[in-house]
């Protein structure tokens, strides 16, 4: 959680002193993601909370945060955990309203499991980060987006690394 908020502060600095000189353009944005967990290979919707800066229509930087809230896992327990990244965006406008994009950055991923004997097991690692999505310009400043994420590692419990989300951004 402390990698996401240095990122996301040195994301707003960046976005601030560039905006001081009236170039690129920062944004933030929610999303729902789902992910299937690994104990019970079923999927689960959670948040996900995002914000960057484009340089350019092409170049930009994105952080964001992935909640995966507590998952009952029945006589085994429950998970729970979240992934976070930090990473380099490319876009490809394909209209005036419609881009494609890639993602590729690092991640930070923590899974806890507790089991019904009260037994707590962690796992967490920093790896590769990439993403594959698309975006539709509703006006100036809203957009819909729709991507596909991966969070580094297979998980050995919890919410797997693969991730689905669609949400909205809204830029300044």
């Amino acid at each position: 959680m402390k990698k996401l908020m240095i990122a996301l502060i040195a994301t707003a600095a960046v976005a601030g002193a560039a905006q001081a000189q009236d170039t690129g353009k920062a944004y933030v944005g929610a999303a729902a993601a789902t992910s299937k967990n690994s104990t019970l290979d079923s999927n689960k919707a959670d948040g996900k909370l995002f914000g960057g800066y484009k340089f350019n229509e092409q170049l930009g930087v994105e952080a964001g945060w992935t909640n995966h809230h507590k998952t009952d896992v029945g006589p085994r327990g429950s998970t729970e955990g979240y992934g976070t990244y930090v990473a380099a965006k490319y876009t490809v406008p394909v209209n005036e309203q419609v881009g494609v994009y890639g993602k590729v950055g690092v991640s930070h991923n923590e899974r806890k499991m507790t089991n019904n004997l009260g037994q707590r097991f962690k796992n967490d690692d920093t790896s590769g980060y990439g993403a594959l999505g698309v975006e539709y310009k509703l006006n100036q400043n809203t957009a819909l987006v729709a991507e596909y994420e991966r969070y580094g590692k297979t998980k050995d419990f919890g919410a797997r690394a693969n991730v689905w989300s669609a949400g909205v951004k809204y830029g300044f």
